[in-house]
């Protein structure tokens, strides 16, 4: 690993890169409190709310983890008309991403919102319609992925959460138009309708992902995780794979080359938003022009600060170059 190249990528260039991310667009609301009694009115528990906090998700996680990694980020996606929207924007606006992408529909904007009683989720209620979207809605936001790229784009990241965004002729359309500009295109998949990411140049499946694609699930372990990604890119086409595999880090099947990069054992694995951190950090070292198996250790370097902590977390261009002297040091 150069060491050295991927310090000035994080140091350095993130903050000349510009990197669009297209996809589901929500918003995590959490309300956590105490639990001491039963309703009188039905056999369920009385929450007293003691907390709200909200965060970015889906799509917005991703832009979240690279604007605080001090990349240029715009977004293009669908909200609502709603003061869940509302909230998105100003979550936008205060860390610095550009969301004059956004498509207002007369769908909710999707919304996840989880009731905490303790350290346990008892309930979660979703706002969404997950249905795809078409016709002039997407035709907007289509246009507006050209005019970016237009502009002038590092990378272009495609996060699919199965929330309507990512149709078979949006993806194509995107990945084409992004090729047409020299642009590599990174996709978070979801679901087995895989055909609609056809010549994506990267594809970064979790193991359950990719499992969910295959006629026999496998184990964890490097030779069915590299013959798995090799079977994937025949069948529908992909350049690259990027797995993650929990525990045990992730792989890069790049070409003929398979890296298999460990992560550290941690107190806490939690691996909430540890994707989206992938995906991101990748991307940026796409952008900053890292080679592929140099963004795969760099984007796990960053995961195993995200799985050491509880819940979603993105972690600081600060951090991540503090991780990076530790292993510089211990490489001494």
């Amino acid at each position: 690993m150069d060491m050295a190249k991927i310090r000035a990528t994080v140091a350095e260039k993130s903050v000349r890169s510009n990197i669009l991310v297209v996809g589901d667009v929500m918003l995590d609301k959490y309300y956590s409190g105490e639990v001491t009694r039963i309703s009188p009115e039905a056999p369920v528990p009385i929450t007293h709310v003691t907390g709200t906090r909200e965060t970015l998700g889906g799509a917005a996680n991703v832009a979240h983890n690279l604007a605080l990694l001090g990349t240029n980020v715009t977004i293009a996606g669908y909200v609502g008309n709603d003061a869940h929207c509302k909230s998105l924007l100003e979550k936008f606006s205060a860390r610095g991403i550009d969301h004059t992408g956004l498509v207002y529909t007369n769908r909710p904007t999707t919304t996840k919102i989880r009731i905490i009683g303790g350290h346990q989720q008892m309930l979660r209620l979703d706002f969404e319609d997950a249905s795809p979207i078409d016709g002039d809605d997407a035709q907007t936001y289509l246009s507006f992925i050209e005019k970016k790229l237009n502009e002038s784009m590092d990378c272009v990241i495609i996060s699919d959460y199965g929330k309507g965004s990512c149709t078979e002729y949006a993806c194509q359309r995107i990945i084409r138009l992004a090729h047409d500009h020299g642009v590599p295109v990174i996709v978070d998949p979801k679901g087995v309708q895989w055909a609609k990411y056809k010549d994506a140049d990267y594809i970064t499946p979790n193991l359950k992902e990719i499992n969910e694609i295959l006629l026999e699930p496998i184990a964890n372990d490097d030779f069915d995780v590299e013959k798995a990604a090799r079977y994937a890119m025949r069948k529908f086409s992909l350049r690259n794979v990027l797995l993650t595999r929990s525990e045990k880090g992730l792989s890069l099947i790049h070409g003929d080359e398979v890296v298999h990069i460990p992560t550290k054992a941690q107190e806490v694995f939690d691996v909430s938003g540890a994707g989206d951190t992938v995906i991101a950090v990748f991307g940026l070292a796409l952008a900053g022009g890292l080679k592929p198996t140099d963004g795969a250790y760099l984007a796990n370097l960053a995961a195993s600060v995200v799985v050491s902590k509880l819940g979603t977390y993105a972690v600081s261009r600060e951090e991540l170059l503090r991780v990076i002297e530790i292993q510089e040091a211990e490489k001494l």
